[in-house]
């Protein structure tokens, strides 16, 4: 048996890559043989590309950027690229007027959040349908006043809080409506956020793309001052990233404003209290000597990455600080690129990379009664994908063909997704028929899955088993249409589910699993839950005269990697529920305290 599987593997290699994946979608291949999307017309407004990558690492990891000083972009993201905390991660569905426990610690037996009397049957009687949202703890709720100089935290002052997110007065850290998803390959992807509101199109300030027509840059030509408008295409994580820093749930208090956001960190170290490793694969040789931060300013990154026309004044570090953001922390990201699995591996020729029952999951993957490639396609395994959109015969106007599905997650009242309008009145998607787009979410790639969970926009299953489950017994509500093309014919034994799993967790790539370059990072404390005078009674942080309203904090280390990275891999979020590996033979354990 041993032989004869040796002997198929480079036939089952060369038929998955000569084939496509389904529907017409792009052949599969390694991802290395996919090129990173990169923007035309960069060099408008980037001197040196490597300066621009720096500057992101630094903004991305920096505590300093969240309006009280602890909050950086990978206090959601320091997970192989997303967030697997267990307390104080629930909120509402958008569109819900659900309430939710706050301070939560989440246990195994809280997934599925939807339990039903048979896991295989939709239609079997439903023991437990919590309707909550597994999401990412962000800020407090707070109104800004200012900025003090050299001072990581802001002046501002605590608003009550809507009831979903307080205590008997006492509020919590608000927690976002939607799980979240993995930053590494989000390059890829044509657009970014689960309800893809973060456009291919970057103009500058929001993530929103051509609804947003303002003149958002400032630049010095002929010795004045202009306005400019910006448009960079392929430049959908700048939207992205320009979206949580001002958000008043994410990183921001109520009311902060880029150039705020600017005098506050030009003023400060960058990563001032936060351990840089020496050998850090980006930042190791700008880390201060002293191990904490590094030695270049802020002004002198933001010079090195940009055009002097765009940056080499005082007037336009300020108005041009959200795209200096925006494009430092795409770069950043885009480095962010995992194409090294044993699947990767498997496709380019090598015939021990794969196991025979990953090698069975493969397969049933691929063929027609999974319907797993309707919209986990290509390489990057999501539909979302420009691969995808430059295959020949892509609809514009089609929702599903941009990688957007219905899949019967949730209730379609309760999010949605798709079907929404940005801040300036326009809907997110112009579809033909408007109808499709009621309830899709963006179909994520399944690079690294078995550590990026929860799972789905709402973070509902806890396993890639439950998963499977889930489309095994195709969706928890597809009442109304609710289902994505092929899920209402999906067909998959118990053999076959093990077998996905298993080839599931065989497209995980071990730089992503040890953090080694260039998943490594500096140091970072991150908020893992508050602290109770008694069981289901918060403790009111008095330190701080502004802020009596708020909960006491508790904090959870996550120590800087070099290039080298770690000896122990990181948790799956299964094992952080069941309490495997905070003997240290996981990274990531959540139980070493720190102070921020």
């Amino acid at each position: 048996m041993k032989l004869t599987t040796v002997l198929l593997i480079p036939a089952l290699a060369a038929t998955l890559a000569a084939q496509p994946n389904g529907g017409g979608a792009p052949r599969l291949t390694s991802l290395k043989a996919v090129p990173v999307p990169t923007p035309p017309g960069l060099d408008r407004y980037v001197r040196d590309t490597r300066a621009l990558v720096v500057l992101g690492k630094a903004f991305f990891w920096d505590m300093q950027a969240g309006s009280d000083g602890k909050t950086a972009c990978a206090s959601c993201h320091f997970h192989a690229g997303a967030d697997h905390r267990l307390q104080n991660q629930l909120a509402a569905p958008a569109a819900s007027s659900a309430t939710i426990a706050p301070n939560q610690t989440l246990t195994p037996g809280d997934f599925p959040f939807r339990r039903l009397a048979n896991p295989n049957d939709n239609r079997s009687p439903v023991l437990r349908d919590t309707r909550q949202i597994a999401g990412s703890a962000g800020g407090f709720h707070r109104n800004f006043f200012d900025i003090i100089p050299a001072v990581p935290y802001e002046q501002g002052a605590d608003q009550p809080s809507a009831a979903r997110f307080a205590l008997n007065g006492v509020q919590t850290r608000q927690v976002t409506s939607r799980n979240t998803p993995s930053v590494i390959n989000a390059v890829f992807n044509v657009r970014n956020f689960w309800d893809g509101s973060a456009k291919e199109v970057f103009t500058g300030a929001t993530p929103f793309g051509d609804s947003d027509a303002a003149w958002n840059v400032l630049a010095w030509r002929d010795g004045h001052l202009v306005k400019e408008q910006i448009r960079l295409e392929n430049s959908s994580l700048a939207s992205q990233a320009v979206g949580p820093a001002l958000n008043e749930t994410e990183m921001s208090y109520l009311g902060r404003t880029w150039p705020k956001l600017a005098q506050k960190l030009l003023s400060l170290r960058p990563l001032g209290r936060q351990a840089v490793a020496a050998d850090d694969s980006v930042l190791g040789p700008y880390a201060d000597p002293s191990g904490l931060g590094l030695a270049a300013s802020y002004q002198a990154l933001i010079e090195a990455a940009f055009q002097p026309a765009y940056s080499q004044a005082p007037e336009l570090l300020g108005a041009n600080f959200a795209l200096f953001w925006g494009l430092s922390i795409q770069a950043y990201e885009a480095t962010l690129v995992s194409n090294d699995s044993r699947v990767d591996r498997f496709l380019e020729g090598n015939q021990q990379a794969l196991s025979a029952l990953e090698q069975q999951g493969f397969r049933t993957f691929q063929n027609g009664a999974s319907q797993c490639t309707q919209c986990h396609q290509g390489a990057e395994f999501t539909a979302a994908s420009y691969s995808n959109k430059n295959r020949r015969g892509f609809n514009p106007n089609d929702p599903r063909d941009l990688g957007f599905f219905r899949t019967a997650v949730s209730p379609l009242a309760d999010d949605p997704g798709l079907n929404a309008r940005d801040p300036f009145g326009n809907p997110l998607f112009n579809a033909a028929n408007p109808n499709t787009t009621s309830g899709a979410f963006k179909s994520p790639g399944l690079r690294n899955v078995e550590l990026t969970g929860p799972y789905f926009h709402d973070g509902g299953q806890a396993t890639l088993e439950q998963v499977m489950d889930f489309y095994a017994r195709q969706g928890d509500f597809p009442a109304g249409g609710n289902l994505g093309p092929g899920i209402g014919q999906i067909r998959l034994s118990p053999q076959d589910r093990t077998a996905i799993v298993a080839f599931m967790k065989a497209l995980t790539d071990d730089r992503v699993r040890f953090q080694r370059a260039p998943f490594d990072h500096p140091a970072l404390c991150i908020p893992t839950g508050h602290a109770e005078a008694a069981p289901g009674i918060l403790a009111a942080d008095t330190s701080d005269a502004q802020f009596v309203l708020s909960a006491i904090d508790r904090w959870a280390h996550i120590p800087a990697v070099g290039r080298e990275g770690e000896t122990v891999p990181l948790q799956t979020f299964d094992e952080l529920l069941r309490g495997i590996g905070n003997d240290g033979s996981r990274a990531h354990h959540l139980t070493t305290a720190c102070v921020p």
